[in-house]
C-alpha cells in the first residue's frame, strides 16, 4: 500500500479548512446573558480519581472573558412597525385596530398586572400631524389606530405590545437601536443583522437530499430507494480466510506455572506495583503469589457457610472489587478463585451510589448470581458506609458478602491442604464485563482452554522469554492489560511493574522512567500515555529506551493513535528507541487477541499505511486515495492474525457472507482462544460465538463457527490486518457508515491543544426523525473564549463537513471535569449521551445544524393553484327539479352535492335548541327594563355578592339597591354631562358593584357603556396609554370611575404617559347625587347599541364589537335556559369582567335571569389561590364559570395542599358544572389535571367542561345542566397540518386529544364551511366554524361610525347551497361531529371541537400549524421548560422557552426543543430563545400574546439567557 506521513490527517484537516476560505462564522454566535458567561467561565481543576487533563498540567489555566450578551434591556422607546396588510383575507377574520404601541418595563413583580389584564401596552400619543382619514374599502374590518395617511401602506407607525399575566413576572423587555426591514416590523438592528446571517446561511446550496424519505400522509410510506450508479461499489474477488502461524508447542495449565515458579523460583519478582509518588509499595514475588492465593482458595471453599450449605461452591461466581492501584491484592484474588474453581468476575469499584454505569455492573452481578465480592482491605475501608457502618447498597446491586483478602483478614491455611490443579476444558475459567453501546453491561465468558490457549498465543505472537520484565499502564483488570500483565506473565514467569493511573495524571514520564530503571524489555500503554509522554519530556535528559525490544500499542487501531506513534518515534529515537519495536494491536472482549504486529527485525523498514478514501470506507469500500488529503484515512496495520486462529471479514448486515477483497467487513475469527458466550443470554451468544460465513454462493466455508470481534477492518493481499474501526462506534447516518474515531480524529486536527482537551471529546449518535444524527460532545479549557470557541465550533463543523461529508447535528462544549468519567479517566460515552437526551449536561456552548443534517424531511405541500369555480347542471324528469352540483375543483371534501350530503357524508351543521319555543317567564328586550321589573316584584332579591381576598362578603346588592344606585348614575350622567342618547362612555373601575352599578346606569340614562380596564396604581406609565387608546377608540365623551381612579389619572405620573388635558370629562361615582333621573331612557328600537366589547386577540391585535339590545337579550336567555339558571340559583363566577363572556356572566345574566352572582376577582387568587375553591364550597355553588388562568393557578399553587384544603372542609361534589371561558382550544391536559388533583374533595371529572366564543359571537357553546358529557376524542395531529380530521385511538403515534367545547347554545346555527371557497364542509371534516344566532354581535367598532363598510365576517354566505342565509364567520377552525349520546329531546347529539384560530396559525412548508400542538410538546421535553411560545420570522421558526432552574440548565434545552420538535411535527427549529419566567406575555384570559413577543425579541427587549441560531 501507499506509504504517507502520520500527519497526513492534520493536513487534511488544515486543506478542508483552507477550502472554506477566512475564518469567518458561518452563522451567527450565539447569545449569552453575561451571568451565563461568567458561571460558565468559572474554572474546576482536574481531580485526581480520573480523567485525561493531566495533558495540561503544564498550561496555566485563566478566566475566560465575558461574551457577549444577549438582550440589554434598559430605557423603553417607541417602536416602528407594520400594520398587516389589509387586503381581503378570507381565510381569517382580523380584529379592526392593530397592535398598540409599546412603552418599555423597567421592572417585574406587580408592574406586570396592568400589561397582563390589558393584553398590551402603549407608548404616547401620535404626532400631530398624524391623523386619521378614511380609509379605502377594505373587507376586513379598518384599521382605525392607524396613524399614517394611507391604511393600506405597510409601513405606518404602530407600538409594541407587551403583557404578563397573574402571578407571572413582567416581560422585561427594554429599548434598543432600531430599524425597519422590509415588511417595516421593528427590530434590533443587531437581532435582524444575525436573523439575516442566518437566512443568508440557510439560503446556501445544501448537500443533495437522501434517496430514501419518508412521506408524511398518514401511512407514512417510504420511497423506494433508486440506486446510485456514482457510488462506490465493491468490484474485487471474494476474499479467503486467513490463516495464522501454527501455534506451538502445548504448556500446563497457569495454576501448575504458578506452582512450578512458586516451588523453582519463589524469590522471583512476579509484581512490583508503585503509587501515585512513584514509589513501589508492592513488591510480590512468585511465592508469595502462590501462598496467598492457595489460602484466598482455602478460605473460599471452607470458611463460607456451612459444610452442609457452603456459601460458595465449586463453579459459582465471586465478583473481585479492587482500585486500579492495587494489581498485588487483584492477582492473589484472582489466582485465589482459579485454584478454588471458583470463576471470578473482575468490575470496577463503586465509588459513590450513582457511578457512571455501576447500576448495570449491578445487574451483571444479579444475573450471575453472585453474592461474595473480594477486596482489599484499604478498598474496602473506602466503601461509602451507612450511619451504622455498613457498606451501602449500591443501586442495581445484589446484596454481597465482602470479604476482604489480606492475610491477617483470612484464616490460617492447614499444611496438608493443597488445591487441586485442574486440567483446562471447557468450564468457565473467568468472566470479563462489556459495555455495549447502548450502556448496557454483558459478561463474557472465558473457558480454562480459551485462558491458556489465549496466553500460548500471546507468547509466541509477542515472543516472551523468562524473566523479562514488562512495563504495565493499562488496566489490569480487563482487556489487554489482563491478558498481558496477569494471565501470560504467570505462564511466562515475567517481572511485571505496573503503573497506576493517578501516577500518569502526576508525572506523565513515569513509565518511561521504569523503563530505564527496570531496563525493561516490553512496555503495555495506549496512544493516549504516548501523547502525554511527548508533552511532558523536555524536562527528562536521563531517558534510554535501548532496552525496549517492543512497545505494544493497545489502541493502536484507532486512527488518531497513528500520529501518536509517529511523534514518539521521531521524539524518542534519539533515546535508544528502535524503530520497529512499536506494536499495534487489536482485541475484543469476544475474541480476547485478534492481532499483533510483531517486532520487526529490520528496523530500517517502515511499517506499511493505507491511505484510504473516507467517502468510500462510508460505504464499506477500500478505495487508495494518495491524491486527494481532503478525505483521507491513514491506517496502520496491526500485523498478523495470532497463532493457531483463522480470520475472515464477512459482511456487517445480514447473512454473514465473506467480503469482497476491496470491501470492509467485520473481522471473524476461529480460535479456541475466544470468549465463548455471553453470560445468561444465549440468544445473543448464538449471534455472536456461532457465526458460520458463507460463500457468495452460500456455501459454507468452514464447519466450526466463527466468532465475531466487533471490529470492521480487512485483511490485505500481504496478511497484514487493518483494523478501520468499531460496530460500536459506527454511525449510521443516511446509508452510510461513519466511525467515530474518525471524527474525533478530525476534531482533534482542529486547532488541537488550544480548545479543548484531547482526550475528552465524546462522539455518538442520536436518533432524530427516523434517521441518525451525529453529535460532538468536547470538554473546553478554562480560558477559552467564548468568541474563540465558537469560532471553533464553526471550523470543525467546516472539517468534518469537508472530510467526511457529513454534517454534524449537534456540536457541544461543557466545562474541564464535568463530563462523567470511566474507572481510567476516559469519556464513558453511554452516560454523556444520556445525559444528553436527558438535558443534564449542562453545556458552556452549544451549535446546533440542523438545517444542515436533516435532509429527509416530508415533501412540502403543494396547494392546487387558481380559483375554484362550481358548475351546476339539472336532471331530467327523473330527478324532479335535483340540483347537483359539480365541481371541477374541490371545495370542501366532495364533488357532489345532494341536498343535506355532500359526497354521501352529511354536511357539517348543527343547531342548539329552538329559541322560539323555549318558555320564558318574562319577555323583554331591554336589560334596563328587567331591572325595573325585579326592583319592583322581588326588591330584596340579592342579586350580586362581591368577595373579598379572605373569602368575606365584601358587599352585596339586591334588585332595589342595584335599580336605586343605577338611577343616581343615570342622574349624574344627565346633570353634569349633557349627553345625548347614544353617546359612549367609558366605565373604569375595578372587579366589583361599582362596574355593574354604572354599566346600568348608563343604560338608563340611554348612554353606550363601554368597559375598560383601569391603570394598575404601580405601573400607570405602562398600562395608562392603553386606557387612553380604548377611550379614544371607543369614541366615549365621558369617563365614569372611582375618586381613587380620578385621581390617579390627574396625578404626575399618569400626566407623564398622557397628558392630563386630553382625557374627556372623568366623573366621580363615589359620590353620587341624592335625586334620581327625572325618567328613565327606553330605546326606541331593539337593534340599537346597547355596549361596546374591546379585547384583545391572541395575536395582539385590540378589537371592539357591537352588542344591540336584541343580542344582549338573547344571548342572555340563551344561557339561562342552558344553565337553567333560575332566581333560587346561586353561581359562583371568578372571571375578568370586562370583555367577552365574562362581561355577559359578570354583570348582565343575574339581571336578566335573577339568579345570585358570587363575585370573586381573579386577582384575589394572587394572594389566596384557594379562595375560588373555599368560597364554591361554602356557598354550595352547583354552577361555576371561570378562566383557564383560574384553574391554572388553583392547580400550580394547590397542588400540594389538598389534604389541608379536606381538613378545612372544603368539599366539591356539589359542583354540577363548572365551566372554564376561554376563546380558544380547550386545553385537555389542564382541565383533565384540575379534575385528577381535586377528586379527592369530591370534584366529579364530568363536571368540568369548556365554554367557546369568539369576538363575533360572545357564546357558542357552553356546557348545560342537561346536556350529555363532554366528549374527548383523538385526532391525527398530522392530518390536521393538511387541513384534514383523522380519528385514530387514544395513545396511538402522533394522536392529539381534542375536548369538546360544550353544548351548541339555544338559538345557534354551526355549520363548518371552507375558509377558502366558503363552500360547506361534510361532517367530521376541519373547515372554518361558521355561526347564525340572534345574539351576534352587529360588527366592529370603527371611529367613521356608520361609514365604514361592513365587514363579511358578520354578513357572509356560502358559495353553494343554502346560499340566501347570512353567517358570521368566528374565524376558528373545527368540525362537527355526530355521537353516539343523545340530548334531552332523544335527538343525538352533535359535538363541535375547536382545532384553533386561522390568524394564530402558520403556514410552514405548505401546512397549516398550530402554535399550542408546538408548544405543547416543547414544554413536555424538560422539566425546566416553564412556558413555551413560538411565532415565525424571515420563514424561520422561533421558539421561546422561560426557564424555571438555574441559567446553568439554559443551554441544555437548546438541543431538547430541536428534536422534539422534528420528531414531532417534522419543522426545523430556526432560533431557540431561552428566558427568564414571565418572559412570555399573557393576557387576562391566560392567552399568550404571540406577537407581543415576537416584536420584543426581535427589538432586542427579552434580556434572554440564550439564544441559539440552529444552522
Amino acid at each position: 500500500m501507499t506509504l504517507t506521513r502520520s500527519d497526513v490527517h492534520s493536513e487534511a484537516v488544515q486543506a478542508a479548512l483552507a477550502k472554506h476560505g477566512q475564518r469567518k462564522m458561518a452563522v451567527p454566535m450565539p447569545s449569552k446573558r453575561r451571568s451565563l458567561v461568567a458561571r460558565n467561565s468559572a474554572y474546576t481543576p482536574p481531580d485526581t480519581s480520573s480523567g485525561s487533563e493531566g495533558e495540561d498540567s503544564e498550561e496555566d489555566h485563566g478566566r475566560a472573558r465575558a461574551g457577549r450578551r444577549g438582550g440589554n434591556a434598559a430605557v423603553a422607546g417607541r417602536v416602528v412597525a407594520a400594520r398587516r396588510s389589509s387586503a381581503p383575507m378570507p381565510t381569517r377574520p382580523p380584529p379592526p385596530l392593530p397592535r398598540p404601541p409599546a412603552v418599555g418595563v423597567t421592572g417585574r413583580g406587580r408592574q406586570a398586572k396592568g400589561l397582563a389584564q390589558h393584553g398590551l401596552c402603549l407608548c404616547t400619543p401620535a404626532a400631530p400631524h398624524q391623523q386619521h382619514r378614511k380609509p379605502e374599502m377594505p373587507s376586513a374590518p379598518p384599521d382605525v389606530t392607524s396613524s399614517t395617511n394611507n391604511a393600506a401602506t405597510a409601513d405606518e407607525i404602530q407600538g409594541e405590545k407587551k403583557s404578563g399575566g397573574g402571578h407571572r413576572q413582567t416581560c422585561k423587555y427594554g429599548n434598543a437601536e432600531l430599524m425597519e426591514t422590509g415588511d417595516g416590523v421593528p427590530v434590533s438592528s443587531r437581532v435582524s443583522a444575525k436573523i439575516q446571517q442566518l437566512v443568508n446561511t440557510l439560503k446556501r446550496p445544501k448537500r443533495p437530499p437522501l434517496r430514501e424519505f419518508f412521506v408524511d400522509d398518514f401511512e407514512e410510506l417510504l420511497e423506494a430507494q433508486q440506486p446510485d450508479p456514482d457510488l462506490p461499489k465493491a468490484e474485487g474477488a471474494q476474499t479467503e480466510p486467513a490463516q495464522g502461524e501454527e501455534l506451538g508447542a502445548e504448556s500446563p495449565c497457569l495454576e501448575a506455572a504458578l506452582q512450578r515458579w512458586a516451588s523453582v523460583s519463589p524469590k522471583s519478582p512476579c509484581l512490583t506495583s508503585v503509587d501515585a509518588n512513584g514509589k513501589p509499595f508492592c513488591q510480590l514475588t512468585y511465592g508469595k503469589l502462590w501462598s496467598r492465593s492457595v489460602k484466598v482458595a482455602y478460605n473460599l471453599s471452607h470458611k463460607l457457610g456451612t459444610k452442609q450449605e457452603p456459601l460458595v461452591r465449586a463453579g459459582d461466581r465471586v465478583a473481585l472489587v479492587f482500585p486500579n492501584n492495587d494489581p498485588g491484592s487483584f492477582m492473589t484474588a484472582f489466582y485465589g478463585c482459579l485454584l478454588a474453581d471458583v470463576v471470578p468476575v473482575p468490575v470496577e469499584v463503586p465509588l459513590t451510589r450513582k457511578d457512571a454505569g455501576g447500576q448495570q455492573i449491578g445487574f451483571l452481578l444479579g444475573s450471575c448470581g453472585i453474592s461474595v465480592a473480594l477486596t482489599s482491605d484499604l478498598c474496602h475501608k473506602g466503601l461509602p458506609k451507612s450511619p451504622t457502618g455498613d457498606i451501602l447498597h449500591f443501586k442495581g446491586w445484589p446484596k454481597l458478602l465482602w470479604i476482604v483478602t489480606e492475610s491477617n483478614h483470612l484464616s490460617k491455611t492447614p499444611r496438608d491442604w493443597l488445591p487441586r490443579i485442574r486440567d483446562p476444558g471447557p468450564d468457565t475459567a473467568y468472566i470479563e464485563y462489556k459495555t455495549c453501546k447502548d450502556g448496557g453491561v454483558l459478561g463474557v465468558t472465558v473457558s480454562r482452554a480459551a485462558m491458556l490457549t489465549h496466553c500460548r498465543a500471546l507468547t509466541q505472537a509477542c515472543a516472551y522469554t523468562e524473566a523479562e520484565t514488562i512495563v504495565n499502564v493499562l488496566d489490569f483488570k480487563k482487556d489487554v492489560g489482563l491478558w498481558h500483565a496477569v494471565l501470560t506473565s504467570v505462564m511466562n514467569m515475567l517481572h511485571v511493574v505496573s503503573i497506576p493511573y493517578a501516577l500518569m495524571k502526576v508525572n506523565p514520564l513515569a513509565w518511561i522512567q521504569k523503563v530505564c530503571q527496570f531496563k525493561a524489555k516490553v512496555a503495555c500503554v495506549k496512544s493516549r500515555d504516548m501523547h502525554w509522554a511527548l508533552v511532558a519530556h523536555r524536562d527528562q535528559r536521563d531517558i534510554n529506551l535501548a532496552s525496549l525490544r517492543m512497545l505494544l500499542v493497545a489502541d493502536g487501531a484507532n486512527p488518531w493513535s497513528v500520529s501518536s506513534c509517529d511523534a514518539f518515534l521521531n521524539v524518542f529515537c534519539t533515546k535508544g528507541l528502535k524503530s520497529g519495536i512499536i506494536c499495534p494491536c487489536a482485541g475484543s472482549p469476544e475474541a480476547l487477541s485478534v492481532a499483533i504486529r510483531r517486532p520487526a527485525k529490520d528496523t530500517s523498514e517502515t511499517p506499511p499505511r493505507g491511505v484510504l478514501s473516507m467517502y468510500s470506507l462510508s460505504h464499506g469500500v477500500i478505495r487508495l486515495d494518495s491524491d486527494d488529503k481532503l478525505a483521507v484515512l491513514a491506517v496502520q496495520d496491526v500485523g498478523r492474525v495470532m497463532p493457531g486462529a483463522v480470520m475472515c471479514a464477512v459482511k456487517m448486515d445480514g447473512v454473514p457472507q465473506l467480503c469482497k477483497s476491496d470491501e470492509v467487513g467485520e473481522l471473524c475469527v476461529r480460535t479456541v482462544a475466544t470468549g465463548s458466550s455471553y453470560y445468561g443470554l444465549s440468544g445473543r451468544t448464538k449471534n455472536t460465538f456461532e457465526v458460520v460465513p458463507v460463500t457468495s454462493a452460500g456455501t459454507v466455508v468452514d464447519d466450526s463457527p466463527f466468532t465475531r470481534t466487533g471490529l470492521l477492518g480487512f485483511v490485505a493481499a500481504s496478511g497484514l490486518v487493518y483494523v478501520a474501526g468499531k460496530i460500536d462506534g459506527l454511525l449510521a447516518v443516511g446509508g452510510r457508515h461513519h466511525n467515530a474515531d474518525d471524527i474525533v480524529a478530525t476534531a482533534l486536527a482542529v486547532e488541537p491543544m488550544k480548545f479543548v482537551y484531547r482526550g475528552r471529546i465524546a462522539v455518538f449518535s442520536i436518533e432524530v426523525l427516523h434517521d441518525e444524527r451525529i453529535v460532538v460532545v468536547a470538554e473546553q479549557r478554562p480560558d477559552s473564549t467564548e468568541e474563540d470557541s465558537f469560532q471553533w465550533m464553526s471550523r470543525v463543523l467546516q472539517a468534518i463537513d469537508g472530510i467526511h461529508r457529513v454534517g454534524v447535528y449537534c456540536l457541544v462544549l461543557v466545562s474541564p471535569n464535568t463530563l462523567p468519567k470511566s474507572p481510567l479517566g476516559g469519556i464513558h460515552l453511554c452516560e454523556t449521551k444520556q445525559l444528553f437526551l436527558e438535558g443534564a449536561l449542562h453545556p458552556s456552548n452549544v451549535l446546533m445544524c440542523p438545517h444542515t443534517c436533516v435532509t429527509n424531511l416530508p415533501k412540502p405541500r403543494q396547494k392546487q393553484p387558481g380559483g375554484r369555480r362550481t358548475h351546476v347542471r339539472t336532471l331530467g324528469r327523473a330527478s324532479r327539479g335535483l340540483r347537483i352540483f359539480w365541481l371541477l375543483a374541490e371545495i370542501g371534501p366532495a364533488s357532489v352535492m345532494l341536498g343535506n350530503l355532500v359526497s354521501g357524508k352529511r354536511i357539517a351543521q348543527a343547531s342548539g335548541r329552538d329559541l322560539t319555543q323555549a318558555e320564558d317567564s318574562h319577555q323583554f328586550l331591554f336589560l334596563s327594563e328587567v331591572l325595573q321589573w325585579r326592583a319592583q316584584s322581588t326588591p330584596e332579591h340579592v342579586l350580586y355578592t362581591l368577595l373579598n381576598s379572605r373569602g368575606a362578603t365584601a358587599s352585596s346588592v339586591t334588585c332595589s339597591q342595584l335599580h336605586k344606585k343605577a338611577e343616581k348614575v343615570a342622574a349624574m350622567l344627565a346633570e353634569r354631562s349633557h349627553l345625548r342618547d347614544g353617546d359612549h362612555v367609558a366605565l373604569l373601575y375595578p372587579p366589583g358593584m361599582e362596574l355593574i352599578v354604572s354599566f346600568y346606569g348608563c343604560l338608563y340614562a340611554g348612554c353606550v357603556p363601554v368597559t375598560v380596564r383601569p391603570p394598575h396604581p404601580r405601573d400607570v406609565a405602562t398600562t395608562l396609554p392603553t386606557v387612553k387608546m380604548i377611550v379614544e377608540v371607543s369614541c366615549s365623551v365621558c369617563v365614569l370611575t372611582t375618586q381613587v381612579i380620578s385621581k390617579l389619572l390627574r396625578s404626575k405620573e399618569a400626566s407623564a404617559a398622557v397628558d392630563s388635558r386630553t382625557w374627556p370629562p372623568i366623573l366621580d361615582t363615589d359620590d353620587l347625587p341624592k335625586k334620581k333621573a327625572p325618567l328613565l331612557y327606553k330605546p326606541s328600537n331593539s337593534d340599537t347599541l346597547a355596549y361596546l366589547d374591546f379585547s384583545v386577540s391572541t395575536t395582539g391585535m385590540l378589537a371592539g364589537v357591537k352588542m344591540s339590545h336584541a343580542a344582549t337579550s338573547a344571548l342572555c336567555r340563551s344561557i339561562k335556559l342552558q344553565c337553567e339558571l333560575y332566581p333560587s340559583r346561586e353561581v359562583a363566577i371568578c372571571l375578568d369582567p370586562y370583555c367577552g363572556l365574562g362581561l355577559v356572566l359578570w354583570c348582565l345574566c343575574s339581571v336578566y335571569s335573577g339568579h345570585r352572582s358570587i363575585l370573586i376577582p381573579p386577582c384575589e387568587l394572587e394572594s389566596n389561590a384557594s379562595l375560588w375553591l373555599w368560597a364554591v364550597s361554602q356557598h354550595k355553588v352547583r354552577d361555576t364559570f371561570c378562566s383557564y388562568g383560574v384553574v391554572d393557578t388553583s392547580t400550580r399553587g394547590l397542588a400540594m395542599q389538598t389534604d389541608a384544603l379536606k381538613s378545612r372542609g372544603v368539599d366539591l361534589s356539589r359542583v354540577r358544572t363548572c365551566v372554564v371561558v376561554a376563546e380558544e382550544r380547550p386545553r385537555t391536559s389542564l382541565t383533565r389535571s384540575f379534575s385528577k388533583l381535586f377528586k379527592d374533595l369530591g370534584l366529579q371529572s364530568r363536571a368540568v367542561s369548556t365554554a367557546f366564543g369568539c369576538r363575533v359571537n360572545m357564546a357558542v357553546c357552553l356546557q348545560g345542566t342537561s346536556g350529555p358529557d363532554p366528549t374527548t376524542v383523538f385526532v391525527d395531529m398530522r392530518a390536521l397540518r393538511h387541513d384534514r380530521v383523522r380519528l385514530v385511538e387514544k395513545g396511538s403515534p402522533h394522536s392529539l386529544p381534542l375536548m369538546e367545547s360544550g353544548k351548541i347554545l339555544p338559538g345557534v346555527r354551526i355549520i363548518i364551511a371552507n375558509p377558502e371557497t366558503k363552500g360547506p364542509m361534510g361532517e367530521s371534516h376541519l373547515g372554518e366554524i361558521w355561526v347564525q344566532s340572534s345574539h351576534n354581535a352587529s360588527g366592529y367598532m370603527s371611529v367613521y361610525g356608520d361609514e365604514a363598510p361592513p365587514s363579511d365576517h358578520f354578513a357572509s354566505r356560502l358559495s353553494f347551497g343554502d346560499t340566501h342565509s347570512q353567517w358570521s364567520r368566528t374565524g376558528y377552525l373545527g368540525f362537527l361531529r355526530r355521537t353516539q349520546l343523545t340530548d334531552a329531546n332523544g335527538e343525538r347529539h352533535d359535538a363541535l371541537y375547536v382545532v384553533g384560530a386561522l390568524e394564530e396559525a402558520m403556514e410552514l412548508r405548505g401546512m397549516r400549524y398550530h402554535p399550542v400542538d408546538i408548544e405543547t410538546s416543547v414544554v413536555r421535553t424538560h422539566k425546566s421548560i416553564a412556558q413555551c411560545a413560538v411565532f415565525t420570522w424571515s420563514n424561520l421558526l422561533v421558539a421561546v422557552v422561560e426557564l424555571a432552574a438555574s441559567e446553568q440548565e439554559a443551554l441544555d434545552l437548546v438541543p431538547l426543543v430541536t428534536n422534539a420538535v422534528l420528531e414531532e411535527h417534522y419543522l426545523i427549529v430556526g432560533v431557540v430563545v431561552v428566558a427568564d419566567v414571565g418572559v412570555v406575555p399573557i393576557n387576562s384570559r391566560g392567552e399568550k400574546q404571540r406577537m407581543h413577543l415576537r416584536d420584543g425579541f426581535l427589538a432586542d427587549q427579552l434580556d434572554p439567557v440564550y439564544v441559539a441560531y440552529n444552522m
